[in-house]
């Protein structure tokens, strides 16, 4: 968890560093422990108004692969400086036309112990067809409650971050530009 100082000096880095031709516009750059992710918006291919949604998908597709492949190395470039200074990997997406593809981001495992109540709350989502695995019906359920309680999560970062301002004041702390990996 960072501050939002330091979310928004990674921002502004970012916004900083990269080429002004790079995207329409800086969408999101989020970050936790592992990863910043930087979205930024590209242009939408021109269609006909009459087009049909399957030719209008596979031209955002298209749209967004040329992206990738034609930015490939300007993305590298930028995300080395950024893994040097603050200390995490960078992966990158972009917003084409209402849509949201991500590239080149990580999915870090997570250990849990689950009592048998928990346990059978993932197995009945498997059984059902909604997840593949413990693993998937796990990463199911944090998206379902990340999806019904943003206020309550945004109230908790909140404090999280007022927590973290109050503590960095003590006497045994040095001031910190950048976000590390005990935040």
């Amino acid at each position: 968890m960072i501050t939002t100082e330091q979310q928004e000096k990674l921002r502004g880095w970012f916004t900083g560093r990269l080429p002004d031709d790079l995207f329409e516009e800086l969408v999101e750059v989020t970050v936790d422990r592992e990863e910043v992710t930087v979205i930024g918006r590209i242009p939408a291919p021109r269609l006909a108004e009459d087009v049909s949604g399957a030719e209008k998908e596979a031209a955002i597709q298209g749209r967004v692969q040329e992206f990738r492949e034609r930015t490939r190395e300007t993305r590298i470039a930028v995300a080395r400086e950024a893994e040097h200074r603050f200390r995490r990997k960078v992966s990158w997406g972009v917003e084409c036309a209402g849509e949201r593809s991500l590239f080149t981001h990580i999915s870090a495992p997570v250990m849990t112990r689950l009592r048998q109540p928990e346990r059978q709350v993932l197995d009945t989502l498997i059984a059902a067809g909604v997840a593949r695995s413990r693993s998937d019906a796990l990463a199911w359920c944090v998206r379902l409650v990340q999806r019904h309680t943003d206020d309550w999560l945004t109230e908790l970062r909140d404090s999280l971050e007022h927590v973290q301002r109050v503590r960095a004041q003590g006497p045994d702390t040095e001031p910190e530009d950048t976000p590390t990996d005990s935040e």
